[in-house]
């Protein structure tokens, strides 16, 4: 009996474990880096942004830049696979108050199977001090010779033309990406849309618990409440047309659109217009029927061991 506890135990085990890694977990994001200087005796400051991919197998496109695209940095461009180099950009902002208005917001959109990802994160950039001007050196004017109108009486040793020496071109050496990943400022949202939910998750890196009020136009609203340093969401059911906005303290969002996969096909027995079942629905079910193959072991095993006889 004993022993078939231990089995019992360790098939639950099994399945709880089949159930919580069920759904997936997605940390697709955009890596914003960002320097700036002050242009000496001016409010001016200049920036150099730089956005790299977290993933390194897919493509992903930038869906929002604030407050303006950047270089490259723009809505619509493909952010290359991590390891084909970043999208970068130059800008000059006017600050009145330094410290203010040194952020960039990215948001970038991943297509991973019947998944897709959109993420947008905001980053401070980094104060590099004073910007470095290059000196300036001022032309230099070659002496004229005026001209003789009677010819030397000896004409001038011919000097074998002698070739400048040649000064080797300054190659700017590109700056290391950083080893760590500059920390957001502000909640940082994710939506994940596949054939049968849109999964929205907020992570919070503030010092401050977070409240987030978020309203489907089909169906009731559901609040996430994350506590500092922590990651929280929620679903709803997939449905053409969803959208789901987010409010805090009052304030709204931009409202989050259900985006269905290309490839979600209708499921068999479910009507038309069906979806397929995936994700924590697939692996509920799958769990299930582990549970029952356990349960049909230990009895089998309880029988043999009191010779029970199973009659129809």
């Amino acid at each position: 009996m004993r022993r078939a506890l231990a089995i019992t135990a360790g098939t639950l085990i099994g399945a709880a474990g089949a159930v919580a890694f069920s759904a997936p977990a997605y940390a697709h994001h955009p890596e914003i880096y960002g320097t700036y200087c002050q242009v000496k005796g001016t409010n001016t400051y200049e920036f150099t942004w730089t956005v790299y991919n977290s993933e390194r197998d897919i493509t992903g496109e930038i869906t929002k830049v604030r407050p303006g695209d950047v270089g490259d940095i723009k809505v619509g461009a493909i952010l290359p696979k991590k390891g084909d180099g970043p999208l970068t950009g130059t800008e000059t902002r006017t600050i009145d108050r330094p410290g203010t208005n040194t952020t960039l917001t990215v948001g970038a959109k991943w297509v991973r199977g019947r998944t897709i990802i959109t993420e947008e994160r905001t980053v401070k950039a980094v104060s590099k001090g004073k910007c470095q001007t290059p000196p300036t050196t001022p032309p230099t004017t070659p002496p004229t010779t005026p001209p003789t109108t009677e010819p030397p009486a000896t004409p001038p040793a011919t000097e074998p033309p002698t070739t400048p020496p040649t000064t080797p071109p300054v190659t700017e050496t590109p700056e290391p990406t950083p080893s760590v990943t500059p920390k957001p400022v502000e909640p940082v949202r994710t939506n994940e849309s596949t054939c049968d939910e849109l999964i929205i998750s907020v992570e919070n890196p503030t010092d401050k618990a977070i409240s987030v009020v978020l309203t489907p136009n089909k169906g009731e609203a559901k609040t996430l409440t994350v506590e500092p340093g922590k990651t929280g969401s929620v679903t709803f059911p997939a449905s053409e047309g969803l959208t789901v906005t987010p409010s805090i303290d009052g304030t709204e969002g931009e409202p989050i659109a259900y985006e269905q996969p290309k490839d979600c096909t209708s499921g068999g027995g479910g009507g038309e217009g069906s979806l397929p079942l995936t994700g924590a629905a697939a692996g509920g079910i799958a769990a299930g029927a582990v549970l029952l193959v356990a349960a049909g072991v230990v009895l089998y095993i309880v029988a043999r061991r009191r010779r029970v006889t199973f009659t129809a």
